[in-house]
């Protein structure tokens, strides 16, 4: 069938489709790499996130070791 016997109207039609499949592909591909991305940060957020918890678990014990238990005497009574 030639382009000739389409109607004007149905090769616009197409057109616009196609134009609008173009865009669609292009804000898929930034989805795609900012999804990626986001992934990235997440991974590195969540090491960051262990090794503070493994620092402020050390750090805790470390205290525990150089620092003397509180007596009860020391402890406010529960009217303060």
């Amino acid at each position: 069938m030639a382009q000739d016997a389409l109607p004007a109207s149905f090769l616009e039609q197409i057109e616009a489709l196609e134009t609008r499949l173009a865009f669609q592909e292009d804000w898929l591909e930034s989805l795609d790499r900012t999804v990626i991305e986001q992934g990235r940060q997440i991974e590195r957020l969540e090491r960051m996130n262990a090794l503070l918890q493994q620092r402020l678990r050390e750090q805790g014990e470390t205290q525990n070791r150089f620092s003397p238990m509180p007596s009860l005497d020391d402890e406010r009574p529960p009217h303060y």
